[in-house]
C-alpha cells in the first residue's frame, strides 16, 4: 500500500503570512493569525521535512539521520531588538551524536526565496584544517568532486573566504581549499516547486546529488573527533 502524502506543496499564501509577519512581529498579532500560520506554513513545513527524511532513510538505511525543524519562536535571551518570531524557517537532516557538531543537509523558507544544500557551518579549526589536507593530499578525488559541483548547474559552493588564502593548491581547488566553513546550496525565488507536492523528492533528489560531499565532510569531522580523543 502507498503511504498517503500529508505535503501538499506550499501556496503564496505562505509568502503573505510570512511578509506579515515581517512588518507586525509581535504577541498580539500572532496570536490573532496563529490558525494560519498553523496552517499554511507549520503543518506542511513539519510534513515537508518528514516526508523528505523518510525518502532519504529508504535510500540511505545504514545512515542512522535525524531531523531538526526549527521552531519560530526565537530565543527571548537573543532578541537583540527583534521581534519575537522569526520571519523564516529550516530544517536540518543529518547523523551523529549531536546536531551542532555535524555537517547537515538544509532546506530553509522565506516570504520571498527558498534554498537547500549540504553545509559544517560549525566546523572547528581543526576539522577545517583536516578538510584542507584532504584536499591537498587527494587533489585527483577532490577535482572530481569539484568538477561534478561545477558543472551540475543547480548547486555552487559558498562558505566565508580567508582574507588572506592558507595556500595555493591550483585554481579549480583553491575556491575549496579557502574557506572558513564550507556550503554548497541552491537559491530560489518563492515560487516554483516550493508550490508542487513533489517538493520532497525534488529535496531528497538533490540531497542524493550532494551525498558524495556531506560524506566528505562527515569524514574530515570523524577524523578530527578522532584527532581531539587522542590529544
Amino acid at each position: 500500500m502507498t503511504k498517503e502524502r500529508s505535503f501538499r506543496g506550499f501556496t503564496p499564501e505562505t509568502s503573505e503570512f510570512l511578509w506579515d509577519l515581517a512588518f507586525h512581529n509581535e504577541r498580539p498579532w500572532f496570536n490573532e493569525n496563529k490558525e494560519t500560520f498553523l496552517r499554511v506554513l507549520k503543518e506542511p513545513f513539519d510534513a515537508l521535512g518528514r516526508e523528505t527524511l523518510d525518502i532519504l532513510q529508504s535510500r540511505y538505511p545504514e545512515l542512522p539521520l535525524q531531523l531538526h525543524i526549527s521552531r519560530i519562536y526565537r530565543d527571548a535571551r537573543r532578541l537583540f531588538g527583534r521581534g519575537p518570531y522569526k520571519d523564516n524557517l529550516w530544517f536540518t537532516i543529518w547523523s551523529g551524536a549531536e546536531r551542532h557538531d555535524n555537517p547537515a543537509f538544509w532546506f530553509e523558507i522565506s516570504a520571498s526565496s527558498y534554498g537547500y544544500g549540504v553545509g559544517f557551518w560549525a566546523a572547528t579549526s581543526a576539522e577545517m584544517e583536516i578538510y584542507r589536507r584532504f584536499i591537498a593530499g587527494h587533489p585527483a578525488q577532490m577535482e572530481e568532486l569539484a568538477v561534478v559541483l561545477r558543472d551540475n548547474g543547480r548547486f555552487r559552493l559558498g562558505g566565508e573566504d580567508f582574507k588572506r588564502p592558507k595556500g595555493d593548491v591550483g585554481e579549480l581547488l583553491n575556491p575549496w581549499y579557502n574557506k572558513k566553513n564550507v556550503f554548497i546550496s541552491a537559491e530560489y525565488d518563492f515560487g516554483g516547486d516550493l508550490l508542487s507536492p513533489e517538493l520532497p523528492k525534488i529535496l531528497a533528489d538533490g540531497y542524493t546529488f550532494l551525498m558524495p560531499y556531506y560524506e566528505l565532510f562527515r569524514v574530515f569531522g570523524i577524523n578530527a573527533e578522532e584527532a581531539r580523543s587522542e590529544e
